[in-house]
């Protein structure tokens, strides 16, 4: 038993911690990109900087940071915050980050069927496994980044989703 008054709700704030960074286990993240609007802009849609923190599979320690999504509309686009609730989706599970951007860019392909198969997903974060524990190297960022369609494949659509990315535009 927990005498520490300051220890005393501590097990029921892990169980809650657990369940909210457990939460998208069973979630499906094309559900929030179900809504769409009519609109016939066929240039590059980008959100860019949406923070997100996940966990990491292997040590169930967190992982964090920003993703940025590109995607060629094809006659409908997204509510902005969609992109950003399927993110949210992916993270709260035990994740990779290699996975987490692959997952990503499949759900946005399969709910929104943009032109040419066109999104782009790069993820930047810091692994807490990696910074408190092991080789102890705070501040290392891993990048990761899923091109498809349109994006993998003309290197001019790549170019400028990139350079989209690193101007504040």
């Amino acid at each position: 038993m927990m005498t520490d008054p300051t220890m005393q709700e501590t097990p029921a704030r892990v169980l809650r911690y657990w369940l909210e960074a457990t939460g998208g286990l069973d979630d499906d993240p094309t559900a929030p990109l179900a809504t769409t609007f009519e609109c016939d802009l066929d240039q590059i849609v980008i959100v860019r900087g949406i923070e997100f923190s996940s966990l990491c599979e292997h040590h169930l320690l967190p992982f964090f940071g920003v993703a940025h999504i590109g995607y060629l509309p094809r006659g409908r686009v997204v509510g902005l915050s969609k992109l950003a609730r399927s993110l949210d989706i992916l993270a709260r599970r035990p994740q990779m980050q290699e996975r987490l951007t692959l997952q990503l860019a499949d759900a946005i392909t399969t709910a929104l069927d943009p032109i040419g198969v066109a999104v782009a997903v790069v993820i930047r974060a810091e692994h807490t496994c990696m910074s408190v524990r092991g080789v102890g190297k705070r501040g290392a960022e891993t990048v990761t980044s899923c091109m498809q369609g349109a994006f993998r494949d003309d290197a001019a659509a790549r170019s400028e989703f990139l350079t989209l990315l690193k101007r504040g535009v």
